[in-house]
């Protein structure tokens, strides 16, 4: 890969309005500073939880990553693994989830929120809890002249 180019292209199609079961599913957890929920240490949480992973030999399916912003101070992060890692805070997510993919500047985080309710909402579905996954850095993101953002939502 592309030294400049750290994060792995994000195919939309897979995640675009989809409804996926996860059994147990692999997680490593980690928390972010934020000030104001603007990441303040993301970059440096997700290179030494990429770096644990590595180090035990996982691999990160999807290059999945779920973000919950659990106050205007601090997010909580979901980093998918194919294996328990000894040495990180290991957690499972299982339920159905519902995903939707936009595309655009962060600053479109509130216009895609409301949209993700009402699509919900149409579709009969009741959201248990939600996350943010951010695909790409934005170093990235820039490179591959796209942003994609997925809500990834647990329903009831």
């Amino acid at each position: 890969m592309n030294t400049e180019i750290c994060c792995p292209k994000f195919d939309p199609a897979p995640w675009d309005e989809k409804t996926h079961v996860w059994s147990q599913k692999k997680f490593i957890k980690d928390k972010v500073f934020t000030l104001f929920y603007m990441p303040m240490n993301f970059g440096a949480v997700m290179k030494k939880l990429a770096a644990k992973a590595a180090n035990a030999a996982g691999e990160i399916p999807d290059g999945l990553c779920l973000s919950d912003h659990t106050s205007k101070w601090n997010m909580d992060v979901y980093l998918a693994v194919d294996k328990d890692i000894s040495d990180a805070q290991n957690v499972t997510l299982s339920g159905q989830f519902f995903t939707k993919v936009y595309e655009g500047p962060y600053k479109n985080t509130g216009k895609w929120c409301r949209d993700f309710e009402a699509l919900a909402k149409s579709k009969g579905l009741n959201i248990a809890k939600w996350y943010m996954w951010y695909t790409t850095c934005p170093k990235c993101a820039k490179k591959y002249g796209k942003n994609y953002v997925v809500i990834v939502a647990k329903m009831n």
